[in-house]
């Protein structure tokens, strides 16, 4: 969000440095939104709900799960890795503990 058109051409090597620069403000739009989703994702450690709790983590790590695998079909294959997996472990984790 804050280091778009530095750090972005090192993470996302296809693009040209006129495309960060065009797209800084998108860029931010995402980083706000994905700070607000893990904030979302924490605070759903204060439900006292057990049943709610899970319910809305879950939801939450289906929506960052579901943005990976769309990001990696239609930007660039390693978001798969940096966003839907992270995403698919923390769902087991839920499920499974």
């Amino acid at each position: 969000m804050f280091r778009w058109e530095t750090r972005g051409p090192k993470v996302f090597s296809g693009f040209t440095a006129e495309f960060f620069k065009d797209t800084k403000a998108l860029a931010a739009n995402q980083g706000l939104y994905n700070a607000f989703l893990g904030v979302a994702l924490v605070l759903t450690y204060f439900i006292s709900d057990e049943l709610w709790q899970q319910r809305i983590a879950l939801y939450l790590s289906g929506c960052v799960l579901v943005a990976g695998i769309y990001g990696a079909i239609t930007v660039e294959k390693k978001i798969l890795f940096m966003q839907a997996v992270p995403a698919a472990i923390a769902i087991g984790a839920i499920l499974f503990t």
